[in-house]
């Protein structure tokens, strides 16, 4: 969440799940790459998931005003989508305290706390049992 005055982007940092993304914003025309690829073809074309990434830039009006670079590793698909959206987040609201409020508000500045639940001893998962019989 902070400003490199050298590179001149702003930066932010997103977790979700097990996935983590840290995402850069540079001025420029609204190309969001992920892994070094272009973010509709990372995703497979899901409309949703575009949707979700690009959200926090529509919330703030900065459509067209920033080219992102993202680098995320662990989790799925739906968490990695999730941690570059908190990750971009965190890079605009690192730019005012304006865009921190809206955002805020939005709620797209706090980080979603679910995690997996560890599997017990004695059970098939985290919490399935075995059928009860009582024969």
């Amino acid at each position: 969440m902070t400003v490199n005055p050298k590179k001149n982007y702003y930066y932010g940092l997103g977790r979700r799940k097990s996935a983590t993304a840290r995402a850069r914003l540079f001025k420029g025309k609204g190309k969001i790459e992920i892994n070094s690829i272009d973010a509709p073809q990372f995703v497979d074309g899901n409309e949703s998931l575009l949707w979700q990434l690009s959200r926090p830039l529509q919330t703030v009006s900065k459509n067209n005003e920033f080219d992102i670079t993202i680098k995320v590793s662990g989790g799925g698909v739906h968490g990695q989508i999730g941690a570059c959206q908190l990750a971009i987040s965190n890079a605009l609201a690192s730019m005012s305290d304006d865009l921190r409020t809206t955002l805020k508000k939005a709620g797209y500045l706090k980080r979603d706390p679910r995690e997996k639940e560890r599997k017990k001893y004695g059970l098939k998962r985290a919490r399935k049992k075995e059928q009860f019989s009582k024969r």
